[in-house]
């Protein structure tokens, strides 16, 4: 119920005003079953957008951090959080991350929408970095899951990834959806690179070599 609420009235509106988001390929999007939504993230605002403009609730797979801020700001992110349905990662990596590819599998067994960026984290400097594998693993348990690629246009000009910036600023998204990629086939790492390189072709990049640096915390 409350994804529903914010999205069409208590916080929607605000994102769409900001943002007048144009979707191309929403077809793609099937209207029922287990579906994986894989998109480029260049700001924060990108889950929002998302969520504004997929037809269906997609989850994300949200950074521990969110789950356990301090002050007014930590509590509102935690309920957000919370109240619509996202699943905790801990971005240490390896082992650190399996439960929570075990719910987003567990999701869409359900046939549920599991929206994921393969980058693990927002770009730095604008680039389509390389992405990580757990995308494909769970989509290969899942086999009956179309993995669709997105592709984000104008969010980093809404918002701007200069972290001394708290405001949006108001803009043109393009939200492009690709048809499926097939990533039942190869070594994991080969068929990430293939989502990669879709992405990369609704965005205009190539996918580059390096992953996201980690940032100090």
């Amino acid at each position: 119920m409350w994804f529903w609420l914010l999205k069409w009235v208590l916080l929607g509106p605000v994102v769409r005003w900001y943002t007048r988001p144009r979707v191309v390929g929403r077809a793609h999007l099937p209207a029922t079953g287990p579906v994986v939504v894989a998109a480029n993230h260049r700001a924060e605002i990108d889950s929002l957008v998302l969520s504004l403009v997929l037809p269906r609730q997609p989850r994300f797979l949200a950074k521990a951090e969110y789950y356990g801020g301090a002050g007014l700001r930590g509590r509102v992110e935690r309920w957000l959080c919370s109240v619509t349905g996202q699943i905790p990662v801990d971005r240490a990596g390896g082992s650190a991350a399996s439960a929570s590819l075990a719910a987003a599998e567990g999701l869409l067994r359900s046939g549920g929408v599991w929206a994921i960026y393969p980058e693990g984290t927002r770009s730095p400097d604008g680039r389509l970095h390389r992405g990580h594998t757990g995308v494909v693993r769970v989509a290969r348990a899942v086999p009956d899951a179309p993995v669709l690629p997105v592709g984000l246009l104008g969010t980093d000009g809404v918002d701007p990834p200069d972290r001394g910036r708290r405001r949006w600023r108001r803009g043109r998204v393009t939200v492009v959806i690709g048809a499926p990629v097939d990533v039942r086939t190869g070594e994991v790492r080969a068929a990430t690179d293939r989502l990669m390189v879709a992405i990369g072709a609704l965005t205009g990049q190539r996918p580059g070599d390096e992953y996201v640096p980690r940032r100090a915390a």
